[in-house]
């Protein structure tokens, strides 16, 4: 039941994988999701390896979970539980830790009625219509009062996580109102973005090979070969059927992507399946509502990466800038396509800044496209192209405004 991706998930979760099932079918079976014969193969391996959970590569209904465990006798996870239990795992920040919680919450409250069956086995024995001892009448009155106790949790979780996105949402108007242009690096988990990000800032974020590693994004500014600033994000990596929960639950840390000007979309290239993992986060994307966004391939870990399978990529993406962020090959490259491709200010104005405006030469700098400066004896005379809300500032210390070239 379970895919080398799956396989993958488990080991980061904790883990020891004992024995892997694949079953093809056009549909999943509605009792059991896999079919009969699969079940009882399934639970004889259960018995002969002595695993005491079985974990479903699929996001299982709340009866397909409850009859599979009747069947095989262990504890049944699907995928969705499995990444949530990653998600917990690796959850730092507050608003990491809020996240979490809610996406599981979520999870949780939609089989209730599901885990309430199987907890009735630890109730005393079978009643005649199938009913433990104590799961009827008063057990269902105790789901409900769960039910009631997750919705105000839920409540009080969203409205703590709105409260942390407009904290976001003012530092995201201030960088686009002083006009920063923002890059956001998005990919598949564990395909070196925390990497890249160190390579490119010097960031000192921290790395680990595992999946998900990264879930709280991490703003970092950098500057352009002319002097103009932008900032590198780091986001929450992507994965083949990401949960909607957790999709939902990360919706505020997501749209740091939404609205960013460039998507550094970073793919492992040392992965069996570089443009399956391509596909897998231009759906998530689609999800969140960015595919409008100006994005850059970066294909990393050239350096482990299979030539054959490296050159099928790269004629497929002939735009894909190679890269390996340990070594620090391609780097430079990269950073140049980075600068080439950030929104350049089209006003060009020319100014003389009286001495005490040195908040006006340093606004130039860090958010305009600096061509000339020359220090003279009223003032700095300046001539830089610049966005339209600068320029109007610069306006009334102008000498010669000019037309963009």
């Amino acid at each position: 039941m379970m895919s080398a991706r799956s396989n993958a998930l488990a080991q980061t979760a904790g883990s020891q994988v004992l024995e892997g099932l694949v079953q093809r079918r056009q549909k999943p079976d509605p009792a059991t999701y896999v079919g009969r014969g699969k079940v009882d193969e399934l639970r004889e391996i259960v018995q002969a390896t002595g695993a005491d959970t079985v974990i479903c590569d699929g996001e299982l209904s709340p009866a397909q979970l409850r009859t599979l465990e009747d069947r095989v006798g262990v504890k049944v996870v699907d995928r969705t539980a499995l990444i949530l239990d990653i998600f917990a795992q690796h959850a730092k920040s507050v608003e990491g830790k809020a996240q979490v919680e809610l996406a599981q919450l979520n999870y949780l409250k939609q089989r209730l009625r599901g885990w309430g069956g199987n907890l009735s086995r630890q109730v005393g024995g079978r009643a005649s219509a199938g009913v433990g001892i104590g799961g009827r009448g008063p057990g269902e009155t105790k789901i409900e009062t769960d039910r009631r106790r997750i919705n105000h949790r839920i409540s009080i979780l969203r409205k703590k996580l709105r409260e942390m996105e407009s904290t976001r949402a003012i530092k995201r108007a201030d960088r686009q109102r002083h006009r920063v242009p923002s890059v956001a690096i998005v990919g598949y988990t564990n395909a070196g973005k925390s990497s890249l990000l160190n390579r490119l800032t010097d960031a000192g974020v921290l790395v680990e090979d595992a999946l998900f590693a990264t879930l709280d994004p991490t703003t970092r500014r950098t500057t352009t070969v002319d002097g103009r600033v932008y900032t590198l994000t780091d986001t929450v990596g992507f994965v083949r059927h990401l949960p909607t929960d957790l999709v939902e639950a990360f919706r505020s840390t997501l749209e740091e992507t939404v609205d960013a000007d460039l998507l550094l979309h970073v793919v492992d290239g040392s992965d069996a399946d570089p443009i399956g993992q391509i596909d897998a986060v231009h759906k998530v994307l689609a999800e969140i509502g960015a595919t409008d966004r100006p994005e850059q391939l970066v294909i990393n870990k050239i350096d482990r990466a299979d030539p054959d399978l490296l050159a099928i990529v790269i004629h497929q993406y002939p735009d894909a800038v190679t890269v390996s962020a340990r070594t620090g090959e391609g780097i430079d490259d990269l950073r140049a396509a980075v600068e080439q491709r950030l929104p350049i200010p089209q006003t060009e104005v020319a100014a003389l800044l009286p001495w005490d405006r040195g908040d006006l030469v340093d606004r130039v700098h860090r958010e305009a496209e600096m061509i000339s400066i020359e220090h003279q004896t009223e003032g700095t005379m300046i001539v830089a192209r610049a966005y339209p809300d600068l320029a109007a500032q610069l306006a009334p210390y102008s000498r010669a405004e000019r037309q963009p070239r």
